[in-house]
């Protein structure tokens, strides 16, 4: 049975309250189980436990990389191992497809360290003229670029009719106080000048479905949205595409949003988040400060 649904969600104390409504939970990993340099070890044993009654997680992230590359972040920041069953990258769902493009050409844009998604592919990388898939994991540069760096090479793409793939639908980062852009301002660049462009990841339904497979499969069968509970950190992201799948979200506020909410001076309160909601198009079921038990 679904929670109510208000801009102002209920604040839950902990998992252990919602845990006996839901089969599956899909979470995020940046902001909920860890802050990129620590794990949170409260978040990783609410997970557990909830595995341990009988639930299945799935976790689910905007990383342009392979599963095996984020399960290797996640044990080297000692997020434990019985907190999850699967994982889903936007990295494996934007290789999902370019494999369902056969040999289809494309122009890859991204770091290096993005590069792993295209081990083996049959689909052959080629410069932009060449293409006609345009896959973006990322600026190539992104400590020093902004978006209009690439405005001459995304109207070449146009120019070529190029499908523009995004492998992080994500705006912005967080890294280090300072905010960086991903692939997703440069998906909505291409936008904006009349492109067409599909993403890979949150809070897209492609990611989603890849998550309700893994968890069909691991349950043995399909699963009941009713039964299932998205949790996450960001609003655009993990509140927008768990209430797009159909599911319940569970917010945890101490993320991305932590200074919009004030959570730098004091704890979380229901009037400031309903005030935060109240601008915002998409509301989550429940919050909680922190993911924990």
């Amino acid at each position: 049975m679904h929670a109510p649904h208000s801009v102002a969600p209920a604040l839950v104390s902990g998992l252990a309250e919602l845990a006996p409504r839901y089969d599956v939970i899909l979470s995020d990993i940046w902001g909920v189980l860890h802050n990129g340099v620590a794990s949170y070890p409260a978040a990783g044993e609410a997970l557990t436990n909830f595995r341990k009654q009988g639930g299945t997680v799935v976790l689910i992230t905007n990383a342009p990389r392979p599963s095996i590359d984020v399960v290797k972040i996640l044990d080297h920041l000692n997020v434990m191992r019985s907190a999850w069953d699967g994982i889903v990258t936007s990295g494996d769902v934007t290789r999902a497809m370019l494999e369902a493009e056969g040999n289809v050409p494309f122009y890859w844009l991204g770091p290096a360290r993005d590069e792993p998604i295209f081990d083996g592919l049959a689909a052959p990388r080629v410069p932009l003229k060449d293409a006609r898939n345009f896959v973006c994991t990322g600026l190539l540069d992104d400590d020093i670029e902004t978006p209009t760096d690439y405005a001459a090479m995304l109207a070449e793409a146009k120019a070529l009719d190029q499908t523009f793939i995004c492998a992080n639908p994500d705006l912005v980062v967080e890294r280090g106080g300072r905010l960086i852009y991903c692939a997703g301002a440069i998906a909505e660049a291409y936008e904006k000048i009349g492109g067409r462009t599909v993403y890979a990841g949150k809070p897209f339904a492609p990611i989603y479905q890849e998550a309700m497979d893994i968890a069909a499969s691991i349950r043995g069968g399909p699963v009941d949205l009713n039964r299932v509970l998205a949790i996450g950190d960001a609003i655009r992201t993990d509140v927008a595409g768990g209430k797009a799948l159909g599911v319940d979200v569970l917010f945890c506020a101490r993320g991305i949003h932590t200074h919009e909410l004030g959570l730098d001076e004091k704890p979380l309160h229901g009037e400031a988040l309903a005030k935060f909601l109240s601008v915002l198009d998409h509301h989550p079921d429940y919050a909680i400060e922190m993911l924990g038990w």
